[in-house]
């Protein structure tokens, strides 16, 4: 497709797009398609395995024992490290969390001397091939993470009392309970926050172009730098994002329709 051309032909056809470059942008389209990817693949990454910790981390915020001897472990921890981390990661910038994570959390996980998970050669590896990718997907998988903990959290807390009265006269223990009564009762009415959580995690995911990963907002900014233009890449992105999120916000409501029909999951 002759992109050049054809939109000459249109600003030829409307004056009012006369001083509107968006050939310049065609030029990087391929930057811009690869950005568009890694966002959601790292939105997708991030979604999921934060749905995991937010999964453990609600039950283990309403995890108690009135007495008896795992009364104290559970208050000390298991429900007091988990307030901490999600009270940090709910009361910070995402921004200075992503800079925490790369600069300073990843070099001392990831090192080639004296990492603390991985060193070696293999670390030099990761480092200079995926380390942008990692250091994002780290901040943001932690920090949705949070956020999901809280959603379960008040999912759970809004099934009544009674569904774990009769689930324990059964002889279930807490970790049945959840599992089998009352997380697919509450899973219905966390659709809804969970999905609002997606869809911000896909837009602040723009964030992680700030440590070099090669996204959306990092083509718009290698467009915008190469040119000196900066309507026409942040336009551009604006609408890819708008689209990504209408598709997002279609794809829960469709979901949601479906468990208020089915009653559950």
């Amino acid at each position: 497709m002759d992109f050049p051309a054809f939109w000459k032909g249109v600003q030829q056809s409307v004056p009012l797009l006369a001083d509107v470059r968006l050939e310049i942008v065609w030029q990087y389209r391929d930057l811009l398609f690869d950005g568009a990817w890694m966002t959601l693949k790292i939105t997708l990454i991030a979604v999921i395995v934060g749905t995991i910790i937010g999964l453990i981390g609600g039950m283990s915020r309403l995890a108690h024992a009135a007495h008896g001897p795992w009364r104290l472990p559970l208050k000390y921890l298991v429900r007091w490290p988990v307030t901490l981390y999600v009270t940090f990661f709910r009361g910070t910038p995402l921004f200075v969390q992503i800079m925490l994570v790369h600069f300073a959390l990843m070099p001392a996980l990831v090192h080639v001397d004296n990492g603390l998970l991985i060193s070696g050669e293999l670390a030099r590896t990761l480092k200079q091939e995926y380390g942008a990718f990692l250091s994002g997907l780290v901040a943001l998988t932690l920090n949705a993470g949070a956020y999901i903990t809280e959603i379960f959290r008040a999912g759970i807390q809004s099934i009544h009392r009674g569904q774990t009265e009769a689930a324990r006269s059964l002889g279930m223990n807490y970790w049945q309970t959840m599992i089998h009564v009352i997380l697919p009762q509450a899973f219905r009415r966390m659709l809804p926050p969970l999905g609002n959580e997606a869809i911000m995690l896909l837009k602040d995911s723009s964030l992680v172009s700030a440590i070099g990963l090669a996204e959306m907002a990092y083509a718009a900014r290698t467009v915008a730098g190469a040119y000196s233009r900066y309507w026409e890449p942040y336009i551009v992105i604006s609408l890819i994002y708008l689209a990504m999120t209408m598709l997002m916000a279609a794809g829960v409501a469709r979901l949601e329709k479906r468990f208020q029909q089915s009653g559950g999951v």
